[in-house]
């Protein structure tokens, strides 16, 4: 996480002003440009894998999180607690269930509207 701290941005900004004040040195010679490129392609591969990284801890860290929050919950189902290890077919599964669940949820919500304008119509009349 140096990058992000100010002082991996003075380390970046001092060697891209050392490489821009050896340019006259070197001629601005193939070479010169060479080393910039070479150091800042070194840089990017390795940024990648620390970014990588980063992002695997911190999903890694909700994932925790959610797996407690599941267990915590009184009535909620911990059979869902480490669902990012099943096989996609038993996750396409699941989510069917849940798709089931929240059409019978949205036709529960229509039906008590549609008996509620109805109580609404009549008493109006």
């Amino acid at each position: 996480m140096a990058s992000a701290k100010n002082g991996g941005i003075t380390v970046a900004l001092g060697i891209t002003v050392v490489w821009l004040l050896t340019g006259p040195l070197f001629g601005f010679s193939n070479t010169w440009q060479l080393v910039i490129n070479t150091g800042t392609t070194i840089v990017t591969f390795l940024m990648v894998f620390l970014i990588q990284n980063t992002q695997n801890r911190d999903s890694e860290a909700v994932q925790i999180k959610l797996d407690e929050l599941i267990r915590a919950i009184g009535n909620a189902q911990n059979a869902l607690l480490d669902l990012e290890e099943l096989e996609e077919k038993d996750l396409d599964r699941i989510r069917a269930g849940y798709v089931d669940l929240a059409k019978l949820a949205r036709q529960h919500i229509a039906e008590s509207e549609q008996a509620s304008t109805a109580v609404n119509d009549s008493g109006q009349s």
